[in-house]
Order: structure tokens, then C-alpha cells, then sequence
């Protein structure tokens, strides 16, 4: 099992930029094969899939709703995490989470309920 840590969120006006980390510990998620994922809720609504990053970092995917304006990168040396977020809108508040699979081969899940390990979250404001 790894422990996940968020931080980065705030409080943004509509076009500006946040960063995101997730620390992870318990584990080396290099050696350990970890692929990584960003997924957000908003109130009242599901749990949905933002970002992933296999064990390596040669696999990503996105969001249509995402794309072109997040980046999800990791150091594996750092055990950390990252998302960062440009271009944001109202519509990207929410609370991001990250979570750890064990994948040491193939591409990130997409799929939540594939995730067994999650962080406590962090809130992600952004004001029209």
C-alpha cells in the first residue's frame, strides 16, 4: 500500500494557473511499478477521471475536457506527483484527488474503482 498526499490547491481567478502535488510515500512508486491518476469531484456530482501517468511517464491520457490546458508529469526520484492546471474555468472547481494503482506494465487506468490507493483531496476553487 502507498499513502498519498495532495497539496497545491486554492483559490483562482477564471484564466489563471495552479500546480498540484501528490507526495507519495510507503513505497518507491518507480521500483514498485505505480502508475498515477488525477480525478476531481465537484458537489453534487461523481467522481470523474481528469488525468493518468504510467509507472515511467511514457503514458499519459486526459480528459477531453482537460486537454490542451492540464499537464500530469511525475519525479520518481521525488516520489511526487504532479498536475499542472493553465487556462482554468469556473467549471474546474472541484475537489482533485490522486490515486496509485499497481501497473508495472500498460497503460494508466481510466477507471476509478481501479484505484485502490487515494489521497484525502484538495480543493480547487476558480472564480468567474
Amino acid at each position: 500500500q502507498v499513502q498519498l498526499v495532495e497539496s497545491g490547491g486554492g483559490l483562482v481567478q477564471a484564466g489563471g494557473s495552479l500546480r498540484l502535488s501528490c507526495a507519495v510515500s510507503g513505497r518507491t512508486i518507480r521500483s514498485y511499478g505505480y502508475a498515477m491518476g488525477w480525478f476531481r469531484q465537484a458537489p453534487t456530482k461523481e467522481r470523474e477521471f481528469v488525468a493518468a501517468i504510467s509507472w515511467n511517464g511514457g503514458i499519459t491520457y486526459y480528459a477531453d475536457s482537460v486537454k490542451g490546458r492540464f499537464t500530469i508529469s511525475r519525479d520518481n526520484a521525488k516520489n511526487t506527483m504532479y498536475l499542472q492546471m493553465n487556462s482554468l474555468k469556473p467549471e474546474d472547481t472541484a475537489v482533485y484527488y490522486c490515486a496509485a494503482q499497481y501497473r508495472p506494465l500498460g497503460a494508466p487506468s481510466r477507471e476509478r474503482n481501479e484505484y485502490p490507493s487515494w489521497g484525502q483531496g484538495t480543493q480547487v476553487t476558480v472564480s468567474s
